[in-house]
């Protein structure tokens, strides 16, 4: 895994905080204090384009509705593929939470 350059008890702590927040609203205020516009709406976009790329999109579709780059797009493309189902298990439960 790539993050386990970073491991250590920074990002544990962060993780930490993360798994601690106990609804939407408290997500918001969160990341409305940790993070800028631009990596919140870059987080959020990759999670989409993720969620298209699994719903059989075209990149031509995803870079019109998202606004993601096709470098984005092949990014994400390359962690559904090759990564470590990071996304897939967040998009699965999602889709979980979704039918219920």
């Amino acid at each position: 895994m790539q993050i386990d350059k970073l491991r250590g008890q920074q990002l544990d702590e962060l993780f930490d905080a993360i798994l601690s927040l106990k609804d939407r609203e408290e997500c918001y205020r969160f990341f409305d204090d940790i993070a800028t516009m631009s990596e919140i709406q870059s987080l959020a976009q990759r999670l989409q384009v993720a969620k298209m790329l699994q719903d059989g999109y075209t990149y031509g579709v995803i870079v019109k509705e998202s606004g993601a780059s096709t470098t984005t797009i092949s990014r994400v493309k390359r962690c559904l593929t090759y990564g470590n189902d990071g996304y897939k298990m967040v998009l699965e439960r999602i889709n979980q939470t979704e039918e219920e």
